[in-house]
C-alpha cells in the first residue's frame, strides 16, 4: 500500500509574502515539487506548522519557520503511458534501481516531452510498481539529470525506498560525481579567477564554486549566478586531463540545483564543450585541431558531461552502495580527438 510523504521546509532569508511561493523557493531540486502543487496541496491541509495545518495563502512566515508537507501517493499514472523503450539497468533489487541513462532521453514527461521520456519507459518495464510519492507523471523518481546529460539515476521501486533517498537527498550525504569537458582549463594562477566572486581552491588543487542560482530574469529556460535571491550551490571540480585547450573535470556536488555545473562552469569562464545555452561564450580554438576533427568538436550536439559515478546508504538495508559507470561513445570519441593535442 502507498503511504504518504512528508517533505520538511524551511524558510529562507526574506522570504515571499505568499506561502506557495516562499515554500517553492526553498524545495530541494531532488523533490519534485511544483509551486502549483504547493498551492494545492495548501488548499487541501496538507501543508503544516507545528502540526497546525496552515491554509491561507497570504499566511506570512518569518525566515528560519519549519513547515511539514503531505505530499500524497498518486494513485494511478493514467497521463503517462508505458512505452517499450530499452533501459540500461546498472542494479535492481526489490526497492529500487540504477539507471544509467543516455544523452537525449527527458526523465519525466513535461509540455512538449510527453512521451519518450523514463518515466514512460519505467511504467513499461516495472508494470507501474514503482513509488507514487513523485506524483503520477513521476513514477519512483527521486532526482533527475538534464536532458542531454548521460549518466547514473537512481528510481525508487517503494515508497519506503523513496522517502529513504529523498531524505539523504535534502540532506546532501549522497555522492553525486560528474565528469564534464570544460573549454580551456581553469588554473589556480588565473587572476581573473582568483578574484571571482564565490570560487576560491582548495588543497590538490580542487576548484570550489559557492553561489546563489536561480532562474534568468528574462530568460525562463536559463538558470543563473545571482547575489541577493535564489537557492546556495556548491560545486567542487577537479581536472583529470589537461588538454591544453580543455580539460576532463570531475565534478562533485554538495548541493543539486537546476543546471548547476553547467551554470558554475560558465560563471568561471569555462562553460562546457557542446552546452547550447551556457557554453557559447568561449570558442575552441581552431588552430588547435585538423579541420575534420574541428568539425567534431564543433558539432558536439549536447553537453560534455557525464553523471559518472552515485553512492549512498541504501534506504532499507542501510548499507553503502556505490555505482559507476562508463561513459558514453560519443564523449568517449570526443576525449580522443582532445587528447590528439
Amino acid at each position: 500500500m502507498s503511504i504518504p510523504h512528508v517533505v520538511e521546509l524551511t524558510l529562507g532569508e526574506n522570504p515571499a509574502p505568499r506561502l506557495d511561493k516562499a515554500l517553492a523557493s526553498v524545495v530541494p531540486a531532488e523533490v519534485t515539487l511544483s509551486r502549483s502543487r504547493i498551492t494545492k496541496l495548501i488548499a487541501a491541509g496538507a501543508v503544516t506548522m507545528d502540526g497546525v495545518p496552515i491554509t491561507k495563502l497570504k499566511f506570512k512566515a518569518l525566515e528560519g519557520t519549519v513547515f511539514k508537507v503531505v505530499m500524497p501517493p498518486a494513485e494511478d499514472y493514467e497521463n503517462a503511458q508505458p512505452e517499450d523503450i530499452p533501459l540500461d539497468i546498472v542494479f535492481e533489487d526489490e526497492h529500487l534501481i540504477i539507471i544509467n541513462k543516455p544523452a537525449g532521453m527527458v526523465v519525466h514527461p513535461a509540455p512538449g516531452s510527453e512521451t519518450g521520456t523514463l518515466v514512460n519507459a519505467l511504467l513499461h518495464h516495472f508494470d507501474g510498481n514503482l513509488s507514487g510519492v513523485g506524483g503520477e507523471k513521476r513514477p519512483g523518481i527521486v532526482h533527475r539529470i538534464d536532458k542531454d546529460t548521460s549518466g547514473l539515476l537512481v528510481v525508487a521501486k517503494s515508497d519506503a525506498a523513496h522517502a529513504g533517498l529523498a531524505k539523504q537527498f535534502a540532506d546532501h550525504s549522497i555522492s553525486r560525481r560528474y565528469w564534464a569537458v570544460s573549454k580551456g582549463v581553469p588554473q589556480k594562477g588565473d587572476p581573473r579567477l582568483g578574484g571571482l566572486r564565490g570560487v576560491n581552491f582548495e588543497d590538490g588543487g580542487v576548484i570550489r564554486v559557492a553561489t546563489n542560482i536561480a532562474r534568468h530574469k528574462t530568460d525562463r529556460k536559463r538558470m543563473a549566478v545571482v547575489i541577493d535571491a535564489g537557492r546556495h550551490a556548491i560545486t567542487r571540480a577537479a581536472i583529470l586531463e589537461d588538454f591544453g585547450h580543455s580539460a576532463l573535470m570531475e565534478c562533485w556536488l554538495e548541493t543539486g540545483r537546476t543546471h548547476q555545473i553547467r551554470v558554475h562552469f560558465a560563471h568561471i569562464g569555462h562553460g562546457l564543450i557542446g552546452d547550447p545555452i551556457y557554453g557559447l561564450r568561449k570558442a575552441m580554438p581552431g588552430t588547435a585541431f585538423e579541420p575534420e576533427d574541428m568539425t567534431v568538436v564543433k558539432g558536439f550536439v549536447r553537453q560534455a558531461l557525464h553523471a559518472k559515478s552515485l553512492g549512498f546508504i541504501h534506504p532499507v538495508t542501510d548499507e553503502p552502495v556505490e555505482f559507476n559507470s562508463e561513459i558514453p561513445e560519443d564523449l568517449s570519441n570526443l576525449l580522443e580527438i582532445l587528447r590528439k593535442k
